[in-house]
């Protein structure tokens, strides 16, 4: 049934319509004679060639619509955007741009990681000359926009000079989002993107945005100089830029760009060829659709009208000042019609999967293919809007008070007449084509007997059905990558992006923060410890652990208590017992470190700590 559902769709959907295959080919000047990227220790972090099957045939086990978005993300090399503005492609889940200026030139968005960022520029190089790196720009906060800024700067470069220019609040949201919930988004982000899955037409074809993400290493340099307003206008290197600041769209800190010398914009990641992401699925804040659709206007009225071409972080140009606009109109219209149509029929009183089942979008927007969910989708864009402005609460007061899923499986389970019972009725849902109440029903039996080997089998089946019909590609990820691990047990986290850079950036207070969220509250109740860090050349710090709660301040005021034990020591020190580079029981030994009254104390601090999980459980309880 997946099977001749995908075939209908070569049929319905425009698949003669190839200007963008003439798009993402046009300016190609060449790419890297050697397809794998590898570190420093010699591990492979990227293979150009994994994508190569894309040349052939869509089977059955894909959607076509999924395929051919993947095809065209899966080019790869240095490509030619207008004069003076270079791309590399298809090196990482994002592109780096490359502007040059009088003397070097500009990065823009170094990708993910050291070695793709490195690999990238070197084929720059090979192309256009040995320009020297003369400024480094993040357009947003997300990882795969600056974790790679080591592989084309180094500390001594930035030391000497070469600016690196960010949105304001970039430090901030870069920061907190990979930290404070960084473990629960990195195992999430392992079904996002498919890291452990076979690539080929049964298993992962791309992630919709770009293909997957690089393994290297992840690296921050904080900005110098930050974008505060929109209309701000900087020269680096000659090259004049004009900013717009979007916050609150696809990240917290964005900012699109206006090259005026090269009649030129950058999206960002604000416009790219398909629907973003309202609320990613490896879980972030919610987006408001509002603003972004304003946002776009405003680019459109402010600088489309002096544009040759639109290129964003991500996917490839649209040239022709007509085409631009056009293409930046209907990415607009794409989010204002799914905010505001979401919010009448909540007006009306559809919840969140009622009003996702019901949306249904434009006809003209439909046809046009970079308006497609290939990495955000139709249906949980809505959900997220219902969300954002309503919460998880639907109103009924049935689902106020449910049973979490362990204990409403066990009784749905029962009810239903047992685990086989399900599972055997469950297997006729599947031969009829069902298979998204045969996932509902199946997970209660997989949560109430998890080793149930019929039901891991049939859920397995499901989901990859359900996969190989997605024109979603993180849903597809998700689907198989469920499947997988029914089948073969965890696959953990193989992507970490909290890296000793990104450590290295966070406040004190951002720290303290952090440890905070580790405390095993119901084990803390009865303590009561406080530890004062008196820090050289800085306010004093005082800790306090009480009812299970761990929290901080500054100085010494009346409502802060006497320590139990007081430790002078440096910053560089207190930074590295927090992060745990530095064991409590070495701390008296170390240089410049004085402790004054009970040690024992903050060691039984960091005994109410517990560690995360990064192989927690997702498709079984």
């Amino acid at each position: 049934m997946i099977a001749s559902a995908n075939q209908a769709l070569t049929t319905r959907l425009p698949f003669d319509d190839t200007q963008d295959v003439e798009d993402a080919r046009r300016g190609f000047l060449g790419t890297a004679q050697d397809n794998l990227i590898t570190d420093a220790t010699g591990r492979t972090v990227w293979d150009l060639d994994a994508y190569g099957f894309l040349d052939g045939e869509c089977p059955d086990t894909a959607n076509p619509s999924l395929w051919r978005q993947s095809r065209l993300c899966s080019d790869h090399g240095l490509f030619e955007v207008t004069d003076g503005i270079y791309q590399i492609r298809g090196f990482d889940l994002s592109n780096m741009t490359l502007v040059e200026g009088e003397r070097g030139v500009l990065v823009i968005d170094p990708l993910l990681t050291a070695p793709t960022a490195a690999a990238g520029l070197a084929l720059y190089r090979a192309h256009r000359g040995e320009r020297p790196v003369t400024g480094v720009l993040y357009t947003h906060s997300h990882v795969d926009h600056f974790g790679g800024v080591r592989g084309v700067v180094t500390d001594q470069d930035v030391a000497d000079g070469v600016p690196i220019l960010a949105p304001h609040g970039f430090l901030h949201h870069a920061v907190s989002e990979n930290v404070y919930a960084g473990t629960a988004m990195n195992r999430r982000s392992a079904y996002m993107y498919g890291a452990a899955l076979p690539k080929g037409g049964r298993g992962q074809i791309g992630a919709g945005l770009g293909q997957t993400v690089s393994t290297g290493a992840v690296g921050l340099i904080p900005p110098t100089r930050d974008i505060t307003r929109t209309g701000q206008s900087e020269t680096v290197d000659g090259i004049r830029m004009v900013f717009q600041l979007t916050p609150g769209t696809e990240a917290p800190a964005e900012l699109n760009i206006y090259f005026p010398d090269h009649s030129a914009l950058c999206m960002a990641e604000n416009a790219t060829h398909n629907l973003h992401n309202l609320l990613t699925l490896r879980g972030a804040e919610v987006r408001d659709p509002h603003e972004w659709a304003r946002y776009l206007t405003e680019a459109v009225e402010r600088f489309a009208g002096s544009c040759d071409v639109a290129f964003a972080s991500h996917h490839w140009p649209v040239w022709g000042r007509e085409r631009l606009v056009r293409f930046l109109s209907e990415q607009r219209d794409l989010y204002a019609y799914l905010h505001d149509q979401t919010l009448r029929m909540l007006n009306q009183g559809p919840t969140g999967p009622e009003i996702a089942e019901a949306m249904r979008m434009p006809p003209a927007l439909e046809r046009v293919w970079h308006t497609h969910g290939y990495y955000g989708s139709v249906s949980h864009n809505t959900k997220a809007i219902y969300q954002r402005y309503l919460g998880w609460f639907d109103g009924n007061p049935a689902h106020l008070w449910e049973h979490p899923p362990v204990e409403a499986a066990r009784r749905y389970v029962h009810f239903m007449g047992g685990a086989d019972e399900v599972v055997r009725r469950a297997r006729q849902s599947f031969d009829e084509g069902d298979f998204r109440w045969v996932a509902e029903v199946v997970n209660h039996v997989l949560f109430t007997q998890p080793d149930h080997a019929g039901a891991r089998e049939l859920q397995a089946d499901t989901l990859e059905q359900l996969g190989y019909g997605s024109e979603n590609g993180t849903w597809r990820n998700f689907y198989l990558t469920g499947a997988l691990e029914l089948r073969d047990g965890s696959i953990g986290t193989p992507t970490n992006t909290t890296s000793p850079d990104l450590l290295a950036v966070l406040t004190l207070g951002q720290l303290f923060d952090a440890l905070a969220i580790r405390v095993d509250g119901p084990r803390a109740w009865d303590a009561d410890i406080t530890v004062r860090f008196a820090i050289e050349d800085q306010e004093s710090v005082t800790l306090r652990l009480h009812n299970g709660v761990l929290t901080h301040a500054t100085g010494t005021g009346p409502a802060t208590p006497d320590p139990q034990v007081e430790i002078a020591l440096g910053e560089t020190h207190l930074r590295d017992l927090l992060v745990g580079a530095l064991p409590p029981t070495d701390l008296a030994a170390s240089d410049g470190v004085q402790i004054t009254g009970d040690a024992g104390k903050l060691t039984e601090l960091l005994g109410h700590l517990t560690d995360p999980d990064p192989d927690f459980a997702i498709v079984t309880p």
